[in-house]
């Protein structure tokens, strides 16, 4: 059965996991009509991430979700790599001074929540099968699950995003390049029960056998990922509990008492990036644009800030308080960081493949030295966290130009926010002045919230949405 063009949507966002719900609840927020396209026909309760940096902790704060979910899970001061070696993440100059460790269902569900709330539609069993786009919008075949049969049909939007994996039907039917290469193939995971605790969580150890990650959820449940040198089964191929049982055996002298699997899978560990993250209208966000080894839980991560990064964009342009140029930026500043999460993901599983005690005894040297510089810690820290993730500024901007704005005290007037993240709540512009001081009300054709800062501070920001600092001035002059 084949249905008519359906018209009126102003964004249609492919794809309900993490990046593509954030996107979606900004973007019906800020008033923009968005329908959401998910191949899953139910809600799932199975996850593949479970680190939430710190930097994505603040940004659920502004949408006043990140106190929600650290209830849902357990908040780690640091993140061992390798040996004794251990990243102190409590000195972050942020509220959220470590990791969460929380199942991605669980995050699916506030976001879910929070963009259905706000007047997003979410179309569950629908996926796409073709796309086409012209000056003025995109058209998009879509198929969905009828009674008898699939149901065919096209849905029209001003612009369109992908935000449906690894598989991209969006970057597909866009016959969009996917350039890099298979790092580590037939990596298995598993949900399991375990009878002992590991003495230290999340734990890592590798081998010659390979190498073994438990992470716990914190209600019972732990992650395990494990690698076995030298098996090369498909991804599809079922895991056998023996088998991992065996990896981590070899890894940690024992298996913990591992039982009750709910869930199992296997994946290859790609290294790949589009050379684009923008054709036209049409938008690529999360895996679909870049994917990389989950060594320091990067991904689901930087999903989500592709889209607080391009959210609040598409809203300006769509209801005409930006010209379509901005909508450039987004991959000027997105496509750099995803390409450093590569970088950065790549180097810690190379590292973790070492496959001789003097190789790992050397990497635990090399890596056990280069964190005994204060810098390198920090700047280490500062990156997985993404709290040291900047962009791009002018020549000549002020300093603070282009990184994240902290979550500064307010002045209170009895009603209003406290901090500046509780003010990015408003979905606009805000304006950051020292106490005593004033300035004009409005920033181009963007809506602005003017707040007073509580402490002593001399500098002036006009904070963007995404919570980055757009303009900064040690005078009030914007």
């Amino acid at each position: 059965m084949t249905l008519p063009t359906e018209p009126g949507v102003d964004v249609l966002v492919v794809g309900a996991g993490p990046t593509g719900l954030l996107l979606a609840g900004d973007l019906a927020a800020a008033g923009v009509r968005v329908v959401v396209l998910e191949r899953r026909d139910q809600e799932s309760n199975l996850t593949r991430a479970f680190a939430v940096h710190a930097r994505t902790l603040e940004m659920l704060d502004a949408r006043g979700l990140a106190e929600k979910l650290i209830d849902t899970g357990s908040f780690l001061p640091g993140i061992r790599f390798f040996g004794p070696t251990k990243a102190d993440l409590t000195r972050l100059p942020t509220r959220f001074a470590g990791v969460l460790m929380t199942p991605q269902y669980e995050t699916e569900r506030l976001l879910e929540e929070r963009a259905v709330k706000a007047g997003a539609e979410i179309r569950r069993g629908a996926w796409v099968t073709g796309l086409r786009q012209d000056a003025d919008g995109v058209e998009v075949d879509v198929e969905s699950a009828g009674a008898d049969g699939p149901v065919a049909g096209t849905l029209r939007a001003r612009y369109a995003v992908g935000a449906d994996g690894v598989r991209s039907a969006v970057r597909q039917a866009l016959g969009m390049p996917f350039p890099g290469k298979s790092v580590l193939r037939s990596v298995m995971l598993a949900d399991v029960r375990l009878d002992a605790r590991p003495g230290e969580l999340p734990a890592f150890r590798g081998v010659a056998e390979g190498f073994a990650f438990i992470a716990s959820f914190g209600d019972g449940w732990y992650r395990v990922i494990a690698w076995q040198r030298g098996c090369e089964l498909p991804a599809d191929a079922p895991v056998d509990m023996d088998d991992l049982k065996a990896v981590t055996r070899a890894a940690f002298g024992t298996d913990f008492g591992m039982r009750d699997a709910r869930w199992t899978s296997r994946f290859h560990s790609d290294e790949r990036q589009v050379p684009s993250y923008r054709d036209g209208r049409v938008f690529l966000a999360g895996d679909a644009a870049h994917v990389h080894s989950p060594a320091g839980g990067l991904g689901m991560n930087a999903g989500l800030q592709d889209a607080a990064n391009l959210g609040w964009k598409l809203a300006a342009v769509v209801k005409g308080q930006a010209d379509d140029a901005l909508l450039d930026s987004y991959h000027d500043e997105r496509h750099p960081v995803g390409a450093m999460v590569l970088r950065v993901s790549g180097a810690l599983v190379r590292a973790a493949l070492a496959d001789s005690p003097v190789k790992r005894g050397l990497r635990n040297t090399l890596v056990a030295g280069a964190f005994l510089a204060p810098f390198a810690l920090r700047r280490g820290a500062l990156f997985v966290s993404g709290i040291g993730i900047s962009y791009p500024a002018p020549r000549g901007s002020h300093p603070l130009t282009g990184r994240r704005a902290p979550d500064l005290p307010l002045a209170e007037d009895g009603a209003g926010p406290t901090r500046l993240y509780e003010a990015l709540r408003a979905g606009t512009y805000v304006r950051v002045l020292p106490r005593g001081a004033s300035a004009p009300g409005e920033f181009g054709r963007f809506p602005v919230t003017t707040v007073t800062r509580a402490d002593a501070g001399g500098t002036s920001l006009l904070v963007r949405p995404d919570g980055y600092v757009e303009q900064a001035s040690e005078t009030v002059s914007f």
